[in-house]
């Protein structure tokens, strides 16, 4: 008897955390919004995304490159003149300063 209840437990319990992230994907989606071009929430979530591993790189002293860190690195550059000249390390501290 103990056994059904356990199993429909451990089986519920992941329902609750699909259905949230369902509803808060589709629910951009259907406000409307596009990802047709660059906005400045993409670039926010880029950068944001990107912080802990830029962390991590200063950290490090440049010794771990994560993966959302250089992805942040390619799309700072491409967006601020100013940061294609400035080392991945200067880069890295100025991700943390936002």
């Amino acid at each position: 008897m103990m056994r059904p209840i356990l199993l429909l437990a451990v089986l519920a319990l992941p329902l609750p955390a699909m259905a949230s992230s369902f509803a808060g994907s589709s629910a951009g989606s259907a406000s409307g919004a596009s990802s047709a071009g660059s906005s400045s929430s993409d670039d926010d979530k880029i950068v944001l995304d990107a912080r802990e591993d830029a962390a991590a790189f200063v950290a490090s002293d440049g010794a771990i490159r994560g993966a959302r860190f250089e992805a942040a690195l390619l799309h700072v550059r491409e967006q601020d003149a100013a940061q294609r000249q400035a080392s991945d390390m200067a880069v890295a501290k100025a991700l943390l300063a936002r």
